[in-house]
């Protein structure tokens, strides 16, 4: 019979607020701290704060200005490239214990380790080898982790955001039997992982709220509702998992894509979206060129405010010369509170996860967007623009506030299979990729903005502020 496996799913607790934390000599289980960007207002969102303000009942990832007025703290700000060296530092201490081919790391903060060989290498049992792990990473960098013990990595994953939080040693341990006496009953079902509020919501109609009642459920109903993926709600509802880590790292698409999308800090109007599609749509050309891939399918996607895109009554920019989007939030931050506080009051429904009380967003919201299929495949900016603007003014209403874009670039591949015509001027082509090549080189040694389209100074433009970031937060 194959041998029974043994995963351990490592999280680094409240990361963010746990490095800050280490960084100034303070313990994040006494000391309240929050990251959030203290440059865009009370409404901003903090990425993480300490446990200590857990204690106090101030949820995870809330608005500045939903921390109580009499609770002292210290706010950081983000740091991702930082936060992201110290991912790396602690995944090295996890390799001086295991191979990386046992390791799938899943998130800035949580990996996922088959520890099946390690128990017999190293005499030892799961949890006192995720106490090892966890011991060496708080030794080296003073940051607290939590862990789940499972025989597949659903199970561990579930050990680790259910039971492990409600044990004093930190380390939450499933088996099938333990699953489903603890997990099966548990509320709410959003806390399970791969279960959102939309699949919460679609399962409510059946009167499903929990594992057992999706288990219990009559599978054609799943299948009718969830098609496919069907297969992942039924076998997690029975503790089921059989890929292996060494399966996701074998496993390699069949077709390649690339994305990129924002969330805008106010509601914009046609026009300024555009500008900010035209950025995402340059900047995304030169990676295509940087990497040496073209693509021949294109998609865009936009998120609605909750009303009429802006009059334009009021002012565009604080410094017209600047024309940022900084400077835009910062005198329009007034009317986006307001915005904020009327669309949460039509929102209506809400649901209740792991990060505490959410609303749903509005059905009144919605989106436009949609994919075309390119005469060929392409990584020529001036095509691809003329693509995307065609299919922005196509399938967006331009009456409607815009607070998303998102686009998207399929079936990559490389550029020796890019499409030439009889009309296509070889020359010309030739030219403007050199140039892609050139601007990649300049970017690359002296940063991002160091060239600019005039687009970026435009009303409204991201890019600026966004080269700046990692994340979409401060470097």
């Amino acid at each position: 019979m194959e041998e029974e496996r043994t995963y351990i799913c490592i999280d680094l607790k409240t990361f963010y607020a746990s490095v800050e934390c280490a960084a100034r000599g303070r313990d994040p289980f006494t000391t309240n701290l929050v990251v959030a960007d203290p440059d865009r207002g009370p409404n901003t969102i903090c990425l993480a704060i300490s446990p200590a303000m857990k204690k106090l009942g101030i949820r995870n990832r809330c608005r500045v200005f939903e921390i109580p007025q009499g609770v002292d703290y210290i706010m950081a700000r983000p740091r991702m490239r930082h936060y992201m060296e110290v991912s790396a530092r602690i995944y090295g201490i996890y390799l001086e214990y295991v191979s990386a081919d046992d390791v799938h790391v899943y998130s800035v903060d949580e990996c996922f380790i088959d520890a099946t060989p390690y128990l017999k290498l190293y005499h030892t049992d799961a949890r006192a080898f995720a106490l090892e792990l966890m011991g060496a990473v708080r030794a080296a960098t003073g940051i607290y982790a939590t862990a789940g013990i499972g025989p597949n990595l659903f199970l561990a994953k579930v050990a680790l955001d259910v039971t492990a939080k409600h044990v004093n040693d930190g380390i939450g341990v499933l088996d099938q039997e333990s699953f489903r006496q603890l997990i099966w009953p548990h509320h709410p079902i959003t806390d399970i992982w791969g279960i959102g509020p939309g699949i919460a919501n679609r399962l409510a109609r059946y009167h499903v709220y929990d594992l057992a009642g999706v288990a219990a459920l009559n599978e054609e109903i799943l299948y009718r509702e969830f098609g496919v993926a069907a297969e992942y709600l039924i076998d997690h509802a029975h503790g089921r998992e059989p890929c292996t880590i060494a399966q996701i790292h074998a496993y390699r698409p069949a077709a390649t894509s690339q994305t990129s999308g924002q969330v805008l800090s106010r509601d914009y109007g046609f026009e300024e979206a555009r500008t900010v599609l035209r950025e995402m749509v340059d900047a995304s050309a030169l990676d295509l060129v940087e990497h040496g891939t073209v693509a021949s399918v294109i998609s865009l996607s936009v998120g609605y405010g909750s009303g009429p895109a802006p009059s334009g009554a009021e002012p565009a920019c604080v410094d017209a010369s600047r024309a940022s989007a900084q400077d835009d939030t910062l005198l329009l931050d007034r009317r986006a509170r307001v915005a904020a506080a009327e669309g949460a009051r039509a929102a209506g429904a809400v649901f209740q996860g792991e990060h505490g009380t959410r609303r749903l967003m509005a059905a009144r919201f919605g989106h436009g967007g949609g994919q075309r299929k390119l005469p060929g495949r392409t990584n020529s900016r001036r095509k691809l623009w003329t693509a995307f603007d065609a299919l922005l003014h196509e399938t967006v209403d331009p009456a409607r506030a815009i607070r998303r874009v998102n686009i998207g670039f399929g079936d990559l591949m490389p550029e020796e299979f890019a499409d030439l015509d009889l009309f296509t001027d070889v020359a010309a082509e030739e030219e403007e990729h050199r140039l892609a090549e050139t601007v990649n080189a300049v970017k690359g040694r002296y940063g991002k903005n160091a060239l600019l389209r005039g687009t970026s100074f435009r009303s409204g433009a991201t890019g600026r502020e966004r080269n700046e970031q990692v994340g979409g937060h401060h470097a």
